[in-house]
């Protein structure tokens, strides 16, 4: 995988006319070469020659070298390290100073500008570059077994919603609900939640991404919950409201407005349609209900080994999409004073539409 990966960026390096792609711990490091390191105050990059005769480079502390070549078995690493003491700076001009007058793409979101800095020092006649669109164009597309990743994933997490709305009732916090999540996700076997899980209820469910507190959930508040899991390093992320007791008349219509927009933002999705286009129609919804103000974010964001990646489902992004991408669909209505709804799903494009990765229940739900 890794070897065909690292092929793969070679190829798109050279049509861009970059000689090396440098890249940093994290997400990208993890899909291409399968290397998982902490980013610290220690620097580490790997140098990905886009000459299928050349090695790729990683320069790194020396303590950490066994692990990257543990994890990377398939890549023949040249390796530059330096230990705790020694001036970091020579190994990055043992890596970077024979190369001369070339052309260097990087992470723009992610580069950093100790590393940044090191490499301009090392190799001044070089060209640093972004690298976001050969990087985003191979990652955009998910593989046969980053799909099942995430299948994996949301069952966990459907699974985990099913054994903690059977618990929940008046009285419990926020918090409270939020570790219910975690211990059942932990128990149907995921490797790590994705983000901390978002619950919030009756009136703070008015504001989108708020912290879990330690309000006590009343009759008749709405259950805002936020949350997913990882499996084989991928995630989930989904998002169900429910209602603790009976809601109010104006906390049903806005559900259903939400749920009916959830419904056109998935019946939408297919190839060759862009993310804005998705994200108006279920803006549209919303808006022709009369709610139009109150939704107040984009209505998605690719999911994959980044919790937000491309492609973005918003106004403004006019790329097709395209058979493999993933991303969530999560609009909302919210009202200060009043409360707020939102039902997220996880897509699939297929080759002919759209696939909802998650089925957890969408019509409205009173527990407790």
């Amino acid at each position: 995988m890794t070897t065909a990966r690292i092929n793969k960026l070679r190829e798109l390096a050279r049509a861009e006319r970059m000689d090396y792609i440098a890249i940093l711990p994290g997400s990208n490091l993890i899909y291409f070469a399968n290397v998982h390191m902490h980013l610290s105050e220690r620097p580490t990059v790997a140098l990905f020659p886009a000459d299928a005769t050349r090695q790729p480079a990683l320069i790194v502390p020396s303590f950490e070298v066994g692990k990257a070549k543990r994890y990377s078995p398939d890549v023949d690493w040249n390796i530059y390290a330096y230990a705790d003491g020694q001036p970091y700076q020579s190994a990055f001009d043992d890596a970077l100073k024979p190369l001369g007058s070339v052309t260097v793409g990087v992470e723009p979101e992610g580069m950093r500008f100790l590393e940044l800095n090191m490499m301009r020092t090392a190799a001044p006649s070089a060209k640093f570059v972004s690298a976001d669109g050969v990087i985003k164009q191979m990652r955009m597309v998910k593989d046969a077994g980053e799909i099942a990743a995430m299948r994996k994933a949301i069952g966990i997490s459907e699974s985990a919603l099913a054994d903690v709305l059977k618990t929940v009732k008046p009285g419990m916090t926020e918090l409270q609900v939020a570790r219910a999540l975690v211990e059942a996700g932990a128990k149907y076997g995921a490797d790590e939640g994705s983000f901390e899980p978002l619950v919030q209820s009756g009136l703070n469910a008015a504001f989108p991404h708020d912290a879990s507190t330690k309000r006590a959930i009343n009759s008749g508040d709405g259950l805002l919950m936020d949350f997913g899991f990882r499996a084989d390093g991928y995630p989930s992320d989904i998002t169900r409201t429910v209602f603790v007791g009976e809601p109010s008349a104006e906390m049903r219509k806005i559900y259903e407005v939400v749920k009916a927009a959830n419904a056109a933002g998935r019946a939408a999705v297919k190839p060759g349609v862009t993310g804005q286009d998705v994200d108006r129609a279920t803006r549209k919804v919303i808006e022709d209900a009369g709610y139009g103000p109150y939704f107040t974010h984009r209505t998605g964001h690719g999911l994959g080994l980044d919790i937000h990646e491309s492609p973005y489902i918003v106004e403004g992004n006019d790329v097709p999409l395209r058979p493999g991408n993933t991303f969530t669909i999560e609009p909302g209505i919210y009202i200060e004073g009043l409360g707020g709804v939102r039902i997220e799903d996880n897509m699939l494009v297929t080759e002919t539409g759209g696939e909802s990765l998650t089925s957890f229940g969408r019509d409205l739900m009173v527990v407790g």
